[in-house]
């Protein structure tokens, strides 16, 4: 039940391994390990994807496929994962962020006004780079980690739910 649920909504390794970012990983991507459906394979996936999520770099699809090698996860859903940073949601999750990280830090939440300008973003991050990066590590750990007993744990019940069911028993 979980692998056909994760393979229907994933694209295939063929389509990946021709994405041309990815291709400076060469043949590693070939390894069978980084393409399984399983639940290590899955949950640890998520965790990696999630996790590159929040980091606020542009390269977040490279960094999640060297986690995935690195994790032997699989490929394509760690780097799917990542889109849930896109241009629609990066700016209220990293205000999110910034927002715990000003929390944990304990400095209290500048005002400013957003400005898509480079010169902007320079200006505003060296005043608030500590409290934007604690957070952006905050919830990137602590994402990928709910992330990967959530995932984790969703696999054994529908595992167990399965085998009941096949065996005629109760959960």
């Amino acid at each position: 039940m979980p692998r056909k649920f994760f393979k229907r909504f994933m694209p295939s390794h063929t389509e990946v391994k021709k994405h041309k970012y990815l291709r400076v990983f060469g043949d590693v991507l070939h390894e069978p390990n980084l393409w399984h459906i399983n639940r290590r394979s899955m949950a640890g996936a998520v965790a990696v994807g999630l996790f590159f999520a929040w980091v606020p770099v542009p390269t977040q699809m490279l960094f999640a496929a060297a986690a995935a090698i690195m994790f032997r996860t699989n490929m394509a859903l760690s780097v799917v994962l990542v889109w849930i940073s896109n241009p629609v949601s990066i700016p209220p999750m990293f205000y999110f962020a910034y927002l715990v990280g000003t929390w944990v830090i304990g400095e209290p939440p500048q005002d400013f006004e957003f400005q898509l300008t480079f010169e902007w973003l320079a200006n505003e991050l060296a005043s608030s780079w500590k409290p934007f990066l604690t957070g952006c590590f905050i919830l990137a750990t602590s994402s990928s980690m709910l992330g990967y007993f959530t995932v984790s744990q969703l696999w054994i019940y529908a595992v167990r739910k399965k085998r009941s069911k096949r065996k005629g028993t109760p959960l």
